[in-house]
């Protein structure tokens, strides 16, 4: 399995995979269905999960029924628990950065969200829009969620300078990174092209660096205040298990 899923992510594009995943997500899930791991977005237990990684394959991180992954199911408990994402009387205008899908109708179906949804390829996007040239107007959006963007984009200075821009004051994002926290500076080398080398390197053919720690500071650089959240620490390591998420993965959450 873990072959047939790693040959996909690397020869099926993006948009098409996730026209197709649309499909293949309801067969999968009632094949799995079991009680050993539970996906806190949907609550729906299976036997197993999916193994995923363009790389090194990961076992048990995608979700069947969602199609979630360790991160995506960690940013939905820290928005349910730790935010008033879900329950604000007052309307948030939300910018949400290449959406997930397993995020994606949930989201749009909240009366509370003012929710749009941009990226350059994705058919889940309202605006088809360049992370580096928004066409938003400044201090626009009560919170961004751009999570595992970053990576992929070459001036990730200028496209940090643009989520500034747009956020209003007071406003609030999350970040999320594929990040190697052991690594202190962020590795990038234009030089290495083949796609084999990058997936093996990067973590990903089309991801272009590896953040080390240096990512914080280099958000607090834009002018943004960041908190690094653990939140894996603060839940007990059953459910850290049972929910199949990454212990010790960070949260970036930040403020203008």
């Amino acid at each position: 399995m873990k072959k047939i899923f790693k040959f996909i992510l690397n020869t099926i594009p993006r948009p098409i995979l996730i026209r197709l995943s649309i499909v293949a997500r309801p067969i999968i899930a009632f094949l799995l269905k079991g009680n050993k791991f539970t996906d806190p977005i949907d609550g729906k237990s299976f036997r197993m999960f999916l193994p995923y990684g363009y790389g090194t394959q990961r076992n048990n991180v995608l979700s069947p029924s969602t199609l979630s992954l360790e991160r995506h199911r960690l940013l939905w408990l820290y928005l349910q628990e730790k935010t008033n994402f879900f329950t604000s009387t007052d309307k948030i205008k939300v910018l949400h950065f290449a959406p997930e899908q397993e995020f994606y109708k949930r989201f749009k179906k909240q009366a509370n969200l003012d929710y749009t949804t941009t990226d350059l390829l994705s058919p889940l996007a309202d605006v088809k829009a360049d992370i580096c040239n928004l066409p938003f107007q400044d201090n626009s959006y009560d919170m961004i969620l751009c999570n595992h963007v970053l990576e992929h984009i070459p001036d990730d200075t200028k496209a940090m300078q643009e989520l500034y821009r747009v956020m209003k004051p007071g406003g609030m994002g999350i970040f999320q990174i594929p990040q190697d926290l052991k690594r202190e500076v962020t590795f990038s080398d234009d030089s290495i092209t083949d796609q084999k080398e990058r997936a093996k390197i990067f973590g990903q053919y089309d991801h272009v660096r590896v953040y080390g720690r240096d990512y914080f500071d280099k958000l607090r650089s834009i002018g943004f205040r960041v908190e690094e959240v653990d939140y894996t620490n603060t839940i007990s390591a059953d459910l850290v298990e049972k929910y199949c998420l990454a212990k010790g993965e960070i949260i970036p959450v930040v403020y203008k």
